[in-house]
């Protein structure tokens, strides 16, 4: 089967005994606590039963999403050595998801959100955000799809 036509957790599976195979420690660890988040997602979801691929996806997206924050937090903190660990692992993390779409894209989808809902200022934030993230389906982050919202919201109602 070709990679592209593995799901996600066979591909996890696949590339977690390729790890423990080549002893690659840092790809092992991430992939198998990739794989305990998607278990964890399919007992909270069904009691057990797999998962829709978009969920397996949701579940890595929030791994992301968490290393992305401890990011911001070791560097914020000057310890390069652990904000490079977590880049590290994120990127790992990220060779099983589509590819983030650019800014032009997601102002956009954004834009186009806004109309549908009839946003006309900051005051719309909110439903400008949630038409905005169901039109970009997670192929986009939440804070740059927030950032995207928030100026063309303020540019909309005059800042």
């Amino acid at each position: 089967m070709a990679e592209g036509d593995m799901s996600l957790a066979a591909r996890l599976e696949e590339d977690m005994k390729t790890a423990l195979r080549a002893g690659d420690k840092v790809r092992l660890g991430v992939i198998r606590r990739a794989r305990a988040a998607v278990k964890n997602a399919e007992i909270a979801a069904r009691g057990g039963d797999a998962l829709t691929e978009e969920q397996v996806e949701r579940s890595l997206r929030g791994l992301v999403k968490q290393h992305r924050e401890s990011i911001e937090h070791f560097d914020a903190a000057g310890r390069t050595d652990r904000a490079d660990a977590e880049r590290q692992e994120m990127a790992i993390l990220e060779e099983y998801l589509p590819a983030q779409l650019d800014a032009a894209t997601i102002e956009t989808a954004v834009r186009a959100a806004i109309e549908e809902v009839g946003a006309s200022g900051p005051k719309d934030m909110g439903a400008a955000m949630k038409a905005a993230m169901a039109k970009l389906g997670g192929a986009a982050d939440g804070k740059e799809v927030n950032a995207a919202v928030r100026c063309v919201l303020e540019e909309k109602g005059g800042g």
